[in-house]
């Protein structure tokens, strides 16, 4: 019945010999042996029949063949198992290729720095090199200067020998300024936790908002949007976008006061149990000091709304301005007390010391950097951390 059953030929009883007919035959049929009783030359053998084994051999030899071939689907269930635990999916390795875009977005500040390092001798002509390497990243004078000095002594500390050893030094050190900047937003601080954005033109405010949406939507917060930017052509249909990519509701008013959306968003969060309540604003110069008065009557006017609202001010910053980066987080903490820093368009052409500048110059009062973008992909804004940003700059 089965391929893998084994079946055994019948031993005649004992005291019987065994007769031709005993022997199995591959074309012995029931209906040719039946007259065998017939040829019997005396009565008495008549019993005989009974203790034919024809009855008992019926099932015919053939099947030995089957019987021959049956451990192969054993064999065969048994490898068609064993892999089964490698054929387990693995979780993506979503950490891992978002490495591969941060080094691909600092590509141009790695080559000038990375490349140093190769087959160099530790001498005079290394560490000059290396300067005009972090000048040129946008690191400024001043934290090129700390960075060079900390790493000469490092350097004599440790005894190290060999140009993999300064890099790995130069990495440990760049980590380390790096860390005060390290800090992931409490989205359970309040309820709704209210967040006010804002940034000069063109940095990405908006676009950053939708993309933080995604992220607060991953976490299980419900999250409201309110169009806050009334100046900028098409600003609030770029936000209705963005919420209608997310399934986000966005509160907004044609040509309305942007003060006046920022209220009836947070008293509409309130009302309806919103996790988060994101308002975007428009984007204005820091020397621009009829919009900066602007922005600090939303501010106020947010904080009568809820009492102790915005809970988070993060100031949008572009990667590509370099140096000029410092004094607009300076111009706009100075108004309205920024909170975290969302770093966008790390995308090949921007240049990685700046983050390294504004964590020297503010080592007192550290901004967090509580994201950084490499890309308009929805997934191409990611926590910051100091380790990985040293790593795609030096590694």
């Amino acid at each position: 019945m089965f391929g893998f059953l084994r079946r055994k030929r019948p031993v005649p009883p004992p005291g019987v010999p065994e007769t031709p007919e005993d022997r199995p035959s591959a074309v012995e049929r029931p209906e040719t042996v039946a007259p065998e009783p017939v040829v019997a030359p005396e009565p008495v053998v008549t019993p005989e029949p009974v203790v034919t084994p024809e009855p008992v051999v019926t099932p015919e030899p053939v099947v030995a063949p089957e019987a021959a071939a049956a451990p192969e689907p054993a064999a065969a269930q048994e490898s068609s198992a064993a892999p089964a635990p490698a054929a387990e999916p693995q979780p993506a390795p979503a950490r891992a290729s978002w490495m591969a875009r941060l080094k691909q977005g600092l590509s141009k500040t790695r080559g000038n720095l990375a490349g140093l390092f190769s087959g160099a001798k530790i001498d005079e002509a290394l560490y000059e090199e290396l300067e005009t390497a972090l000048l040129m990243s946008d690191a400024g004078v001043e934290t090129t200067q700390y960075l060079l000095e900390s790493l000469r002594q490092k350097v004599r500390r440790e005894r190290i020998e060999d140009a993999e050893g300064v890099r790995k030094a130069l990495r440990a050190l760049l980590a380390d300024l790096l860390r005060p900047l390290e800090r992931p937003i409490d989205i359970d601080a309040a309820q709704p936790l209210v967040m006010m954005i804002a940034g000069v033109n063109g940095a990405g405010k908006t676009t950053s908002i939708g993309k933080l949406a995604r992220h607060l939507q991953r976490e299980g917060k419900s999250v409201l949007l309110a169009a806050g930017d009334t100046f900028r052509a098409a600003a609030r249909e770029q936000l209705v976008e963005w919420g209608s990519r997310n399934g986000v509701q966005v509160i907004s008013q044609q040509g309305g006061d942007a003060a006046a959306v920022a209220f009836d968003a947070v008293n509409a969060g309130r009302a309806r149990g919103m996790g988060v309540v994101m308002i975007d604003t428009a984007g204005r110069l820091p020397t621009q000091l009829h919009l900066m008065d602007e922005l600090k009557k939303i501010h106020r006017v947010i904080g009568k709304a809820m009492p102790g609202a915005p809970h988070e001010v993060m100031i949008v910053l572009d990667g590509n301005t370099g140096q000029n980066m410092l004094a607009q987080v300076r111009a706009f903490d100075d108004a309205i007390g920024a909170t975290g820093l969302v770093v966008t368009k790390l995308d090949g052409t921007a240049k990685g010391g700046t983050l390294a500048a504004l964590a020297y110059t503010r080592r007192d009062r550290p901004i967090p950097v509580c994201f950084i973008g490499v890309g308009e992909g929805i997934d191409d804004l990611q926590g910051f951390s100091a380790d990985e940003f040293a790593s795609a700059l030096l590694d």
